[in-house]
This record gives structure tokens, C-alpha cells and sequence, in this order.
């Protein structure tokens, strides 16, 4: 976090927000406030982390990049 003001200090939590509601809330339509809570959750598991490839970490998902984070970690221990 940065001083009050600064625009950079939302830009990963905004282009996540933005990316779910591209991909996902505004192409369907749910009944209840539990299908939505158990579709978003979907979507940030198995798509988001696991599928979606992000520039900003080479053309990698986040689950990959954690999990070289986590094996250099214990290749450096």
C-alpha cells in the first residue's frame, strides 16, 4: 500500500475484478446468492489459478508460478 490517491495501489485487485466480471458475471445469469458465491469460487479456483495464463507472470498461472515459488523455497533451504 501506498499513500491516499496513488493508482497503482489497486491495479493487481482491480484487473482481477475486471477479468471476473468480463469472464464470468456479466455472461450469466444465477438464481440465488449461493449459486453465484459457489460459481465465482469455481471460477477463481479451477480457471483463474489453475487455467488462465497471465502475462504479468511470464505466460504462467498462478498455481505454476507457486508452485516453483515453493520448490525453490525448499531447494534453497
Amino acid at each position: 500500500m501506498g499513500r491516499t490517491g496513488v493508482c497503482w495501489d489497486n491495479a493487481l485487485a482491480e484487473s482481477f475484478f475486471a477479468a471476473l466480471k468480463n469472464e464470468l458475471v456479466y455472461r450469466v445469469v444465477l438464481p440465488t446468492r449461493k449459486a453465484a458465491q459457489r460459481l465465482v469460487a469455481e471460477y477463481v479456483e479451477v480457471f483463474y489459478n489453475r487455467t488462465r495464463i497471465h502475462s504479468g507472470l511470464d505466460c504462467k498461472t498462478p498455481h505454476e508460478v507457486a508452485i516453483e515459488y515453493q520448490q525453490n523455497r525448499s531447494n534453497a533451504a
